[in-house]
Order: structure tokens, then C-alpha cells, then sequence
């Protein structure tokens, strides 16, 4: 019987450590890892300015049919 209690213990332990790095993932990596999708996204559909000298880290860019404008980075 002890040994089942034992088991049993080990395995309450293994379900919350995975629940805390699950909800670790969720709360923390996930919101930084959708937002870079989304802004890739968006810049790979964007009309973007060129680079005057071809030696720029961002440019402008816009959607078609909008008129805000955001920053993505210059892919040359």
C-alpha cells in the first residue's frame, strides 16, 4: 500500500509540474510568438518604399486600400 501512495504522489507531482509549464508557455512565450506571426504576416502582404540606399533596417509600408502606415524590416 505504501508503495501505491508513493506512486500515486509521484504522479500528482508530474501532472502539476507539466500544468505549470503549460500554463507558463501560455501566459508568457505564447502572447511574444503570435504577435511576431502577426507582424510578419502583415509585412509579407504590405506595399513597402524602397530603400534609398539599400542599407536600411526598416522601411515604410502600408496595406492596399489603407492609409496607416506601420514599420517592417527592409528584405532588399
Amino acid at each position: 500500500m505504501k508503495e501505491a501512495t508513493g506512486e500515486l504522489n509521484m504522479s500528482i507531482v508530474i501532472i502539476v509540474g507539466i500544468a505549470g509549464l503549460a500554463a507558463f508557455f501560455y501566459f508568457s512565450l505564447w502572447p511574444i510568438i503570435r504577435s511576431n506571426m502577426n507582424s510578419n504576416t502583415r509585412c509579407s502582404k504590405a506595399i513597402c518604399e524602397k530603400c534609398p540606399d539599400n542599407n536600411c533596417k526598416e522601411v515604410d509600408c502600408h496595406l492596399r486600400g489603407s492609409s496607416q502606415t506601420f514599420k517592417c524590416v527592409w528584405k532588399g
